[in-house]
């Protein structure tokens, strides 16, 4: 059962949420706050698996609310749900470590697949979020530095690629046929040497390099 906070400033907003996912029996909503303040509490008093989190909200912001759960709760995850996705609050929300990103227009099927990936540990973008991420990085007047990519092997490359389009160890395992053990190990040393601490900082990179989109 994974266990869920909603954070949203919009009661209706937060209520809707809870009605849809209801009808899930993998997913209980276990609460919901509605400013970044009430959010941390909750999340010391319930101790959920993963946080719904809105980004604009008075008082604190989602922003400032997902640095704070990851640096004091790291093993839980925030999937940010908001209704932007072309602006900076998306990559602040990135440096901050969230863990993925839906839009609040998103259908069910896609919001309860993207709280069961994102507990997996999978990384889960929103297909418009994604597009103009990567459109915004590419459009960019300063290149990335290529060192910090070409310092991966090729087999770390396609791990990261996976990683990257939000497939969990054990999809990664699958797919390059790999030991999931093998793909944790990858894993750790793409971070050491991409000088990340998550899933998301190492897919934001990934995106930022071009890995994703490309063939194979």
């Amino acid at each position: 059962m994974i266990r869920l906070l909603i954070v949203d400033d919009q009661v209706l907003v937060c209520e809707g949420l809870r009605a849809i996912l209801s009808t899930v029996p993998e997913i209980e909503v276990i609460g919901v706050a509605h400013d970044g303040a009430a959010a941390i509490e909750k999340v010391a008093a319930l101790h959920p698996d993963l946080v719904m989190m809105d980004l604009k909200m008075p008082g604190m912001n989602g922003i400032h609310a997902t640095r704070a759960i990851r640096e004091r709760w790291p093993a839980i995850y925030v999937l940010v749900l908001t209704t932007y996705d072309a602006d900076e609050w998306v990559f602040d929300a990135i440096r901050a470590g969230a863990a993925g990103y839906l839009l609040k227009d998103s259908g069910r099927e896609e919001i309860t697949a993207a709280i069961k990936g994102t507990v997996a540990g999978g990384t889960h973008i929103n297909t418009n979020v994604a597009g103009k991420l990567f459109a915004h990085v590419r459009s960019g007047s300063s290149q990335p530095d290529s060192s910090i990519i070409e310092g991966l092997s090729e087999r770390e490359i396609a791990v990261l690629r996976l990683l990257a389009q939000g497939h969990s160890n054990a999809i990664i395992a699958e797919r390059l046929f790999l030991a999931e053990g093998t793909v944790r190990n990858y894993v750790s040393t793409i971070f050491s040497k991409l000088g990340v601490t998550d899933r998301t900082q190492a897919a934001a990179l990934a995106w930022r390099h071009g890995l994703v989109g490309q063939d194979g």
